[in-house]
């Protein structure tokens, strides 16, 4: 399928390249269909797109890039709706805000996608992560093109 963006242009779409968030995001629940793609100039970066809404797409990392000790705790009923066996097979990612001193991990409310069953959903961590966590662009490799 065809999907123009506002950021990327046309996109050509595989069905298997779908993630569905049965729930949505917080704050974009009407959006349930997204694609992860890549960032051709950071692979650090990749980019959450709405297969449903072309002009919104937000940037994701892998938290422990960035946060080397980093650890997710949720309740597993959170997780249910990702038909997980186990939660060593899903994947986690956070998202990227610019902000006028730079850039930010929203590391309360990561994204947990089962990327076999493509599936995903967004949690609130038990501990209290940040959801605003700066990122020292001078000690990392993540270019300000978020």
């Amino acid at each position: 399928m065809d999907i123009f963006t506002t950021r990327f242009g046309t996109l050509s779409v595989q069905p298997q390249d779908e993630l569905l968030f049965e729930h949505g995001l917080i704050g974009l629940e009407d959006c349930r269909r997204w694609v992860v793609l890549t960032d051709s100039n950071n692979a650090a970066l990749g980019w959450l797109q709405s297969l449903d809404q072309g002009h919104i797409a937000m940037g994701v990392v892998s938290p422990r890039r960035f946060v080397p000790d980093y650890q997710l705790r949720v309740d597993r009923f959170d997780l249910n709706s990702l038909g997980l066996t186990t939660v060593r097979d899903a994947e986690v990612v956070v998202i990227t805000s610019r902000r006028d001193s730079g850039l930010s991990l929203n590391l309360r409310a990561p994204i947990v996608i089962n990327v076999e069953k493509r599936l995903g959903c967004q949690v609130i961590a038990k501990d209290e992560y940040p959801v605003q966590y700066p990122l020292d662009l001078h000690n990392t490799n993540l270019r300000r093109i978020a």
